[in-house]
């Protein structure tokens, strides 16, 4: 395996644009489960979302390509910052 595939990351992702309303959440859930990425994701009162994923990159990546084939989801901009990993944390939570 290359270094793409094994270094653990995480990210704070905040995503605008048609994203409440059309099983995003539940989407990026389980997206997350299904590759085995961790974290959290929650609605925000503006109408964006935020997450915290953890994972490798060719996992986080893949989650959004998952969330991008929903129906009516549409995502205009994210703003993304790398964070300390979570070394102990299981699961990815809505």
């Amino acid at each position: 395996m290359s270094d793409y595939d094994e270094k653990i990351i995480r990210k704070a992702i905040t995503v605008y644009g048609f994203v409440q309303g059309v099983g995003f959440r539940y989407r990026t859930v389980h997206a997350a489960n299904l590759v085995g990425a961790t974290g959290w994701v929650h609605n925000n009162p503006d109408g964006s979302v935020s997450m915290e994923i953890q994972g490798t990159e060719q996992q986080i990546d893949r989650v959004f390509q998952m969330i991008e084939q929903g129906t009516y989801v549409n995502i205009e901009r994210m703003d993304v910052k790398s964070i300390p990993v979570a070394e102990y944390e299981r699961g990815f939570k809505a």
